[in-house]
């Protein structure tokens, strides 16, 4: 089974300020993709869609009317993305059925 879970120390540690939306220790986010073609590029979206959406789960989401959160959050999720930048990268690379990629374990 292929996942990519490399959210989950990194959403630990980016969301224990004050201002999160989303308390630390929340669940580790698990992104599968041993269902998508890689080598496609409607694959590809549909790996970058999970990703984005673990992302923001993994940083949540702040009021509206609280801007240092919102400036929390968008720092959070640009770190996540560098940070999980060379697995998705190999990843996309690996291509061969029964890799997986997984953080803290």
């Amino acid at each position: 089974m292929k996942i990519l879970l490399p959210l989950a120390a990194l959403a630990a540690t980016l969301t224990a300020g004050p201002g999160f939306a989303q308390p630390a220790g929340s669940a580790p986010q698990v992104v599968h993709y041993a269902d998508l073609d890689l080598s496609s590029a409607a694959g590809r979206r549909e790996f970058d869609r999970r990703i984005g959406i673990a992302v923001r789960e993994a940083c949540g989401t702040p009021s509206d009317a609280d801007l240092h959160g919102r400036n929390l959050v968008q720092h959070c999720r640009v770190e996540t993305r560098r940070a999980i930048t060379a697995q998705r990268s190999a990843a996309l690379a690996a291509g061969a059925p029964g890799n997986s990629y997984a953080s803290g374990q």
